[in-house]
């Protein structure tokens, strides 16, 4: 069992995981980290598309990236430090144009599909994008930048397309520079910013967190850092988590340096994913809670139609994972490790995971740091460093943590002090053994008579219940309460749950709720809130 690494003179919890060597080298882009990697193996699957079943190999990523890379900067010019916009739904063309542009020494910047005009008019303000690399779906939101566009896909003509001549296709890029050479700058250096990952993070509104190329080769290398510690064979690793956010990214570049292969999902849906660990015999998974939510409430009607032996982890993070639902997907899945870690994008991926072949199971923690982590417990009132045991304000330090937000000094000196930690706005605790537990955010907690009450904790209640496969927790400002939570449940399509029921069944389990009122927005399965990631 993992000892607590806990260092009592300066107050820091450190990881009980073996050190890992990085390069040294600072002449290094992640690019060329990444194929340095893989160079002995140029003839294995790299990506797989579950969608359409298109498959390219390590040694077709290279040219891939390579073409792309070349038409990037003498088609339209794009040069070191210019910023580079994806904004796409998942496909095994999202991680070659990631690493077409970082190797080129320009900054990436990710936006999600989904964002509305407004919402990516704040982001394209903020970084100001030489070129938009986007689907044909999304042609009428972003040709409104009169920004180049490359499209990832074709698409059926239409008179928009045709009358519009500031726009190109991947396909006949990668066609026109395939015989071109376009080797990673040789000024492209491991602090050079190599992306742009927006997030709300600690404070306020969505902020462009500054991830370098040393970020990424650390996180690459934290991410797989069991694989690599266990010395496991080839992954099949399946990702429909969004590539726009930092999650997907990091996980993405991890499995290709690592040399897995990695199975691309344009959207979630349960059956398309159970199919496709099937079909792709796929290894490991990287889920959000909704998706463990949606599998324990669904399996009843799925469970004989997949074959799942291939599945040897699903591994949760994003946010808290209850231990009750950990233990009924556990009963479902008994051949496959279930555990959840910690993360966020200002860490460039994760922070925290459990080792299934170390510590206890099902303990409802994020495991022990990573081994290139450390941390601090820090109350929240006092500002003084907490023993284990104790609740306060999550602090990290290491190589993959971000110097700062773009173009926002006041929000980094906020987030990020003078001798490099990281305030989260998480608060979690480590036990004895160095198990690190996120109870919350900060900002989220609800103060109801005095007393804070997780959303979390409500929400992994809530979800406890049989007949509610979703449910998110807010506060609402109350005259006699201070605030009072209120829960928006996703009711199953097949039952008959009332407000009094949910009510009777929450009271019974939590005592401080039976002054509140707990209302409720019922919706029919499966909800809004199972698309929330």
């Amino acid at each position: 069992m993992a000892n607590s690494s806990f260092n009592p003179e300066t107050q820091t919890y450190n990881s009980p995981r073996p050190p890992i060597q990085l390069p040294t080298s600072s002449d290094l882009s992640l690019t060329s980290f990444i194929f340095r990697s893989t160079s002995s193996f140029p003839h294995r699957t790299a990506l797989v598309d579950a969608d359409s079943d298109h498959t390219i190999t390590f040694h077709q990523l290279k040219d891939h990236v390579s073409a792309l890379a070349y038409g990037l900067r003498h088609r339209f010019h794009v040069d070191k430090n210019d910023v580079v916009l994806i904004v796409a739904s998942n496909s095994i063309r999202f991680p070659v144009s990631f690493l077409a542009i970082v190797s080129i020494g320009a900054i990436a910047t990710t936006a999600n599909p989904s964002f509305t005009f407004d919402e990516l008019s704040k982001q394209v303000k903020d970084c100001n994008p030489k070129v938009i690399i986007t689907i044909p779906e999304l042609y009428n939101k972003v040709n409104r930048f009169n920004v180049p566009l490359v499209f990832l896909f074709q698409s059926p003509s239409s008179p928009e397309f045709s009358a519009t001549p500031k726009f190109s296709y991947y396909t006949d890029i990668i066609k026109s520079y395939a015989e071109q050479s376009s080797n990673p700058d040789d000024d492209v250096k491991q602090d050079d910013v190599a992306a742009l990952m927006y997030s709300s993070g600690t404070t306020g509104t969505s902020k462009g967190v500054m991830l370098t190329h040393r970020n990424f080769i650390a996180s690459t290398l934290n991410f797989t850092a069991d694989q690599d510690r266990y010395r496991e064979g080839r992954n099949v690793c399946l990702c429909f988590l969004p590539m726009s956010h930092g999650f997907g990214t990091v996980l993405s570049l991890a499995q290709l340096r690592r040399g897995n292969v990695l199975v691309s999902m344009a959207k979630f849906g349960l059956e398309k994913v159970l199919g496709a660990i099937e079909k792709q015999k796929v290894t490991h998974m990287f889920v959000v809670p909704p998706v463990m939510v949606s599998l324990a409430k669904q399996w009843t009607m799925v469970k004989d139609k997949y074959d799942l032996s291939s599945l040897k982890q699903i591994i949760s993070s994003a946010a808290p994972l209850s231990r009750d639902l950990i233990e009924t997907c556990a009963d479902i899945l008994p051949h496959v490790q279930i555990f959840q870690g910690y993360g966020m994008t200002e860490a460039c991926g994760k922070i925290s995971l459990e080792d299934p072949k170390e510590g206890r199971r099902f303990s409802g923690s994020t495991g022990t740091l990573m081994p290139l982590i450390q941390s601090k417990i820090v109350g929240v009132n006092t500002m003084n460093s907490l023993p284990p045991n104790q609740i306060g304000e999550i602090w990290i330090r290491g190589p993959t943590v971000t110097s700062g937000y773009y173009n926002n000094p006041e929000a980094t000196k906020v987030g990020i002090d003078e001798e490099g930690w990281l305030h989260t706005g998480d608060l979690g605790y480590f036990d004895e053994q160095g198990q690190l537990f996120v109870v919350d955010r900060i900002k989220e907690l609800i103060k109801c008579y005095g007393f804070q009450v997780a959303p979390a904790e409500l929400e992994g209640l809530l979800l406890s219940h049989p007949n509610i496969v979703d449910a998110v927790v807010i506060p609402f400002p109350d005259v006699k309460a201070g605030e009072v939570p209120i829960a928006y449940v996703v009711r199953a399509s097949y039952s008959s749950l009332t407000e009094e029921d949910v009510k009777q069944f929450v009271e019974t389990r939590l005592h401080i709720l039976k002054d509140c009122d707990l209302l409720l927005l019922w919706k029919v399965s499966p909800g809004p809130f199972l698309e929330r990631f």
